[in-house]
């Protein structure tokens, strides 16, 4: 039809710096529930005193990774984020696996956190106010909240993340210069914590394993690129900033945590409230510290540090469906947009999918802790370090291709690190995967295996490499 109107498929360009990205991926890393949670299973699992140093480690050995990858997202159009940068180094059938391992980890992690949100509302309500009700029902309504933001302009997203994640940070700020106020600095004991012996003491792999799991989503700004302003500088500045801020913070907070226990009484303290509930590892020195109110405001804001990371996830989900869809991998018509210029389709089939799960655990009565968050969270990981390896080996063969003027360090030795280290961390996860999840065999067998069959379904995807799926460069 000669007057057809051709649908929209663009999305908003120069609509954020580099702050606005930061914001995207500091909620994605929900940084509060990171310490809330992760922080003392790190400590009473892995290695104790030593965890603030095995944050530390982890944020170096994505820094190296982050070379690489920052260098080649100046040569390429990243929008498609993994599946750009795979397909470009190792082809499009294995770019097309690792887009699906992306949605697949991305996806996982979102459907974990909903199920926290779901049951931390719940309970919040259920403590404050005496009103009694069902978790899913607050999921449900928070997938109806995200799909609303995720259909609008880009903009007011990333302007709700600025505040929720402002809020937490403050608090965590607060506390951390409480302790150094109430304790001194002569609590502070740094070969306790960051000395090699203290770092691989106990057992380091489980909380690297957990420390790694809190960077979670900071290779998201590479998704951004096309909305984003002048990507070429703004990408990779966002990228350094987002790893180093998140790994300095993580490990600074989780060592004043160390200071008010004390390195010695640490992982006991943290062994214990593991045997009852390990937010309160965290919220009795936040308590103590700055007062009853801190507590009551770390439950609310506990549950907003959630709702920021799935609101994130979901727009990285989007980008993603919209991308495929535009490599015609995924169908067209999520690659549409609407008159705000969101993936509005792309994004009410990602909530589709969310209530499906949320739905799902639901009626089967399965625990949204214990079960959802655990085994998704944790199959999350596993896939995203899979993702970083292909994305390491990636670079270096499209560099090995592609003669760049950004010398052998960036092209070649960080990556090739990035990869041997990534690989370690991955045996790492492998081999604790059981803790990870909290499952038993079977339940680790049947998530680990959802893993190489979404890499085989990409894979499938693929018919024939048609020109017009070349990667895009930047001019």
């Amino acid at each position: 039809m000669a007057n057809a109107e051709t649908p929209r498929t663009s999305l908003k360009r120069d609509a954020f710096g580099v702050p606005g990205i930061l914001f995207f991926v500091l909620s994605a890393q929900a940084p509060l529930t990171s310490i809330v949670g992760a922080a003392c299973l790190a400590i009473a699992m892995g290695n104790g005193a030593g965890a603030p140093g095995a944050y530390l480690a982890v944020g170096l050995v994505v820094i190296l990774f982050s070379v690489g990858f920052t260098t080649i997202t100046r040569h390429l159009d990243t929008r498609g984020g993994f599946f750009a940068v795979i397909r470009a180094g190792l082809g499009l059938r294995t770019g097309a696996g690792g887009s699906l391992l992306a949605l697949l980890s991305y996806n996982a992690v979102q459907f974990a956190m909903y199920g926290l949100f779901g049951a931390s509302l719940a309970g919040l309500f259920s403590r404050d106010a005496g009103f009694t009700s069902p978790w899913w029902a607050w999921s449900l309504a928070a997938i109806a909240l995200v799909w609303f933001l995720g259909s609008r302009k880009v903009e007011l997203g990333a302007r709700v993340l600025a505040v929720l994640v402002a809020f937490e940070l403050l608090l965590l700020v607060a506390f951390a210069v409480g302790v150094l106020a109430s304790r001194g600095v002569g609590s502070l004991d740094v070969t306790g914590s960051f000395g090699p012996s203290a770092v691989l003491a106990g057992a380091p792999g489980v909380a690297i394993m957990f420390a790694i799991a809190s960077m979670f989503g900071f290779e998201s700004t590479a998704i951004y690129s096309g909305e984003a302003k002048d990507p070429k500088r703004t990408v990779p500045r966002a990228t350094y900033i987002a790893v180093t801020v998140i790994a300095v913070f993580l490990a600074f907070v989780t060592w004043m945590l160390v200071a008010y226990y004390g390195a010695a009484q640490v992982q006991a303290q943290a062994a214990q409230d593991l045997g009852s509930d390990p937010a309160l590892f965290a919220l009795t020195p936040l308590n103590d510290v700055l007062g009853s109110w801190a507590g009551t405001a770390a439950d609310a804001l506990l549950c907003t540090s959630l709702f920021a990371g799935v609101l994130a996830f979901h727009n990285m989900i989007t980008r993603y469906f919209h991308a495929m869809a535009g490599s015609r991998l995924f169908p067209a018509v999520l690659e549409r947009t609407n008159r705000h210029q969101a993936p509005a389709n792309a994004s009410a089939a990602q909530s589709l999918a969310a209530c499906v799960v949320i739905a799902s655990f639901a009626v089967l009565g399965l625990d949204p802790v214990a079960k959802l968050f655990s085994w998704f969270s944790g199959l999350a990981v596993a896939t995203l370090i899979v993702l970083y390896t292909l994305t390491s080996i990636a670079v270096i063969a499209y560099f090995r291709r592609h003669r760049v003027e950004a010398g052998v360090w960036a092209t070649r030795i960080a990556p090739g690190l990035s990869t041997v280290l990534m690989l370690g961390i991955l045996s790492l996860v492998l081999n604790n995967f059981g803790v990870l999840t909290g499952g038993d065999t079977v339940t680790v067998v049947l998530l680990l295996v959802t893993i190489p069959l979404s890499f085989a379904f990409g894979w499938g995807r693929v018919r024939g490499q048609a020109p017009a799926l070349a990667p895009a460069e930047v001019a």
